[in-house]
């Protein structure tokens, strides 16, 4: 196949969003434009949205050729001057400011300068109550270890999480390159369609996927109903099956979770083996470092469900079904055991972040 012109990768940029996301109807709208000749695939069209959509621009991505590419002792001083003035800099950038090379630039930073790049770690902010908060659910749950060696094999956390259907443009980091506007719109819904998700994690496997939604599956708010209703109908039913007895439940506090008939239940279900507010060991809020779903299943799944970028909540549900189901018990039971960890971590840091974990390399 001829290489396409850049008028003919704008018109396909054009009729995906046109046909709503269908690259079957810009395969034929273009075969219609342009005849039969030099037709692209499916996944010639997947690579020029991704192009489109990660440069802002159907035109091949231009070389880079900063004008100097040595490591000379000036541009070693350079290089120090900006870092200084500027640390967070990209290499890109910095390579345009500098008019050095990338390579250059990442030569003089590693080799000269022996520097190296280092994330900047995203937590949620604790309140100075919450380390006290913290600390003492940790100390509590160092005596429940030390009581019972095997404690991390008889807690059970839950959450939910929600799960935007993908699809919608961020317009402030999409442009249309082109030598007369094309006048491109992309409609999508003010709020994006999504699921709402409920799963439970211990050291033997998931419990879960549980999904809010009504009779006609469309997506509902989780109240303390609800909840109470996935309880009796699903949780306790998958206890039995999976003959899981004895078992902690955590969960966080969530109105819809702390209300007082859901406490009742949830305390005959587990009867002084509650992990949450107002419950037998009282879970801090603002603490997702704390418990598996939130520092480990939720980013699992969201890392993967989209990868076949599913067009439809079914096709998402599907997703999460299925990466749920390829999730070993030995995976899970590694996770609960890190639980424990991260409680010592807690209290060695007096309820502060988790720096060992953050920062582990």
């Amino acid at each position: 196949m001829d290489r396409l012109t850049i008028n003919q990768r704008t018109e396909i940029v054009k009729f995906y969003y046109a046909s709503q996301s269908s690259v079957k109807e810009t395969i034929i709208k273009f075969r219609k434009t342009y005849g039969r000749k030099n037709v692209p695939t499916r996944a010639t069209v997947y690579r020029i949205l991704r192009h489109f959509e990660e440069k802002g621009t159907v035109a091949d991505s231009p070389k880079p050729g900063p004008s100097s590419f040595v490591t000379t002792s000036k541009n070693i001083e350079a290089v120090r001057v900006s870092v200084a003035k500027s640390p967070g800099t990209s290499i890109r950038r910095r390579s345009q400011e500098l008019q050095i090379s990338p390579n250059a630039l990442w030569r003089i930073l590693h080799k000269e300068l022996h520097l190296f790049p280092y994330k900047v770690q995203l937590t949620q902010q604790l309140l100075p109550q919450d380390h006290l908060c913290r600390q003492e659910y940790a100390e509590k749950m160092l005596q429940l270890v030390n009581a019972n060696h095997d404690f991390h094999e008889k807690i059970l956390m839950s959450d939910e999480a929600h799960f935007h259907l993908n699809g919608y443009v961020n317009k402030q980091n999409c442009r249309f390159w082109s030598e007369d506007n094309p006048q491109i719109i992309h409609q999508s819904p003010l709020h994006p369609e999504k699921v709402t998700v409920w799963s439970a994690i211990c050291s033997t496997g998931i419990i879960g996927p549980y999904f809010f939604e009504d009779e006609n599956d469309e997506t509902v708010t989780v109240t303390g109903e609800r909840y109470r209703h996935m309880i009796q109908n699903f949780l306790i039913p998958e206890l039995d099956s999976l003959g899981l007895v004895d078992m902690w439940f955590q969960q966080d506090g969530a109105t819809s979770h702390t209300a007082n008939a859901t406490m009742k239940l949830l305390n005959n279900l587990f009867p002084g083996k509650v992990i949450s507010k107002n419950g037998d060991v009282s879970y801090p809020p603002r603490s997702p470092d704390l418990t598996a779903p939130d520092f480990f299943l939720w980013g699992y799944l969201k890392s993967s469900v989209y990868a076949n970028q599913p067009q439809t909540l079914q096709q998402l549900k599907q997703n999460i079904r299925k990466e749920i189901n390829a999730i070993s018990a030995d995976i899970c039971g590694s996770v609960m055991k890190n639980v424990i960890e991260r409680t010592r971590i807690c209290v060695k840091n007096g309820g502060r972040h988790l720096a060992e974990i953050i920062f582990h390399s």
